[in-house]
């Protein structure tokens, strides 16, 4: 019967072999004797003991086994990776992708620096990296991102200011359309069997007007008709009637908001109401974008069928 050697041993139990084999010849066997006795080469004894007395016992400690897991990346070609993907979109750098997934990194690292790995190779250099796939979010690339720090760092701080020494309360606003048709969410389903969600066939929708402060008082107005001055007049004429204090009011760029009628109530109401503009094109610096995304979010969810 062939006997197996000691390469068919599991981890440890060629470490207890190694120790035991040292500790023999450091006893006074010879490594010829230790050869026949332990089965093992002289060659590999030899080198057990050359790096005992080089390294200490440690080194014959067990060793994580198979391939090397060196990365064919060099330290400044993923830093340099890291960075654009950071800070650019893939079609801005000139590939046929529109988002960072896992072939648009593989064929940018094969068109920057001549390196093809697989798809699951790429996904082991990202999830190193630190990153996850995501949702991302949407910004208009018209948004002026200077525009945008002044108003975080000078303009928003004075109407703060200012609404502390007039004793006012600031004010969020924003509106949204709702469409009966609309499904948002998911439920869960057979696979290859697409749940089907009961509902009305007819058409009809309904819009929403609203006020978000920074403690969280929700004011709102739903109408059906289109968006107009005589609308916006009438939801500020009621927002000031319910409050008790003057209210600083900011909202986007809207046409209505800027339309001549708005003005001139506003100016008739100066000691009641202030209207304040944010940026063009941030709309993520309106929190009451937040409370538009929960509509359309979760309100759908909570209606049943009549």
């Amino acid at each position: 019967m062939k006997l197996k050697d000691a390469r068919h041993m599991s981890a440890s139990a060629q470490e207890a072999l190694r120790y035991r084999v040292v500790n023999a010849i450091e006893n006074g066997m010879s490594k010829s004797e230790a050869s026949r006795v332990f089965q093992v080469s002289r060659t590999a004894i030899h080198h057990w003991t050359k790096a005992t007395a080089t390294e200490g016992s440690k080194a014959l400690k067990a060793k994580k086994r198979g391939p090397r897991s060196s990365s064919r990346l060099l330290p400044h070609q993923a830093a340099s990776s890291v960075r654009l993907m950071e800070l650019q979109c893939p079609d801005q750098l000139g590939l046929p992708f529109y988002l960072w997934t896992r072939e648009a990194v593989q064929q940018f690292l094969a068109e920057r620096f001549g390196l093809s790995v697989s798809v699951w190779t790429v996904g082991r250099y990202l999830k190193k990296w630190g990153f996850t796939p995501q949702k991302p979010l949407r910004r208009a690339y018209e948004q002026d991102p200077q525009a945008v720090k002044q108003w975080l760092e000078t303009e928003y701080p004075q109407i703060c200011h200012a609404a502390r020494c007039e004793k006012a309360e600031i004010h969020w606003g924003d509106e949204m359309g709702l469409r009966s048709d609309y499904q948002a969410g998911r439920s869960y389903g057979r696979i290859g069997q697409t749940p089907v969600i009961l509902g009305t066939g007819k058409r009809f929708g309904c819009n929403l007007i609203s006020t978000l402060t920074n403690r969280g008082k929700l004011s709102f107005k739903v109408f059906t008709q289109r968006f107009t001055s005589a609308v916006m007049i009438e939801f500020l004429r009621r927002l000031v009637r319910q409050s008790e204090q003057k209210i600083f009011l900011i909202v986007d760029g809207h046409p209505v908001h800027r339309s001549r009628a708005v003005r001139q109530w506003l100016e008739r109401h100066a000691e009641r109401i202030r209207l304040f503009f944010l940026p063009s094109y941030s709309p993520e610096l309106n929190p009451d974008e937040l409370l538009n995304h929960d509509v359309k979010a979760n309100a759908p969810l909570t209606t049943t069928p009549q």
